[in-house]
């Protein structure tokens, strides 16, 4: 087992219970103590609460798991957050795929920012070539306290989401060959606003592409960030862990 500690502040899970076990085992054997199962879609969020239970159940075993729960721009409805226990979220915008409901897209997102504001919980944000209207709809709830989860735009971006308080979390893209403004994001994060994740099962970074992505492979992508910003994994668990643990809770 690792002696780091790392904490995957974004992941998502199958709602098969063996799958998700076997999942959370591998994570903790890699030196992942703490993660955050996400939701977004109906599925997600079943699958973010059971992951919790799992985890409960066995904490010698498997990390311990945070949840949040929310309403992804691609759902119709809000759907019910209670049992949130860190975040709001997966919420946000994306209109590189779904341009043509950018105006749904702002009033789910609106939503359910002043959903977040209602119960004080961080926010778990998706943008995508959604720049202004991202910021727009941060200015216009009064939003200044989340994630910006899996960063992918450019860093003047990044310098007004920071501006407004937000934390920013580098997933395995930063690995990728061809993601130079990604690790151009990551070397400008500020120590005290970084963070890591997965964003599993998706992104998994070199030298796992080609598999689906999982809490475990947080590692690499560790060890790739701390080499980017000059400083050692074992640094950059600890900064991140307590970054993590500061904005979402223990």
């Amino acid at each position: 087992m690792s002696a780091l500690a790392f904490f995957d502040t974004h992941a998502h899970f199958p709602e098969n219970p063996d799958d998700i076990a076997a999942l959370l085992k591998r994570a903790r054997a890699a030196g992942v103590t703490r993660l955050m199962a996400v939701g977004g879609s109906p599925e997600l969020n079943r699958a973010a609460r059971s992951a919790a239970e799992i985890a409960a159940a066995n904490p010698g075993d498997m990390p311990r798991v945070l949840v949040a729960l929310g309403t992804d721009r691609d759902q119709s409805a809000l759907l019910p957050v209670e049992g949130a226990r860190a975040a709001v979220g997966e919420i946000g915008l994306d209109f590189h795929y779904s341009p043509e409901t950018a105006q749904a897209q702002e009033k789910l997102f609106a939503a359910q920012l002043e959903e977040a504001k209602r119960l004080g919980l961080p926010v778990v944000i998706h943008t995508r070539e959604a720049d202004d209207a991202t910021l727009g709809v941060l200015d216009e709830t009064d939003s200044h306290f989340g994630i910006i989860h899996c960063y992918t735009g450019s860093v003047p971006f990044e310098r007004q989401l920071l501006d407004r308080g937000f934390h920013v979390s580098i997933s395995g893209i930063v690995t990728f060959r061809a993601a130079e403004n990604v690790r151009d994001a990551a070397r400008y994060v500020p120590d005290d606003r970084l963070l890591i994740e997965t964003d599993s099962p998706f992104l998994a970074p070199v030298p796992m592409r080609g598999n689906a992505n999982e809490p475990a492979f947080v590692v690499h992508t560790a060890e790739f960030l701390a080499t980017l910003r000059g400083t050692t994994p074992e640094a950059l668990a600890l900064l991140t862990t307590a970054n993590a643990i500061q904005l979402l809770g223990d």
